[in-house]
């Protein structure tokens, strides 16, 4: 069954950067795009960066010009690099693949913003 491995989360200040990580940990038979969402506390998930195999990218409307999604074709991967954090990007990010029998999502990494 493949899984989706993320790391790259932490603690860091206002203003700082974090670059995400989301490798499958075998090949994605069927797989349509892959995105990242976030969830903070007492909120609802919502998506923070989406990317289909033709390069095509999407982002939520408060990431925009700040955060940047790309993919790693070969690994089936995804990478999240975020700068300029707020407080408000606090939350755990969950890496998600859209393939054709259904989705996969990884078990979350922790995004701390705090001075």
């Amino acid at each position: 069954q493949v899984q989706l491995a993320e790391s790259g989360g932490g603690l860091v200040q206002p203003g700082g950067s974090l670059r995400l990580s989301c490798v499958a940990t075998r090949p994605i038979v069927g797989l349509k795009a892959m995105s990242w969402h976030r969830q903070a506390p007492e909120k609802q998930r919502e998506l923070v960066a989406g990317i289909i195999p033709n390069g095509t990218t999407r982002y939520g409307e408060s990431v925009k010009g700040r955060f940047t999604i790309s993919r790693d074709a070969r690994r089936d991967a995804a990478y999240l690099q975020m700068n300029n954090l707020k407080l408000e990007d606090t939350a755990t990010y969950y890496c998600k693949a859209v393939t054709a029998w259904g989705d996969i999502w990884g078990q979350g990494t922790q995004v701390t913003v705090s001075s």
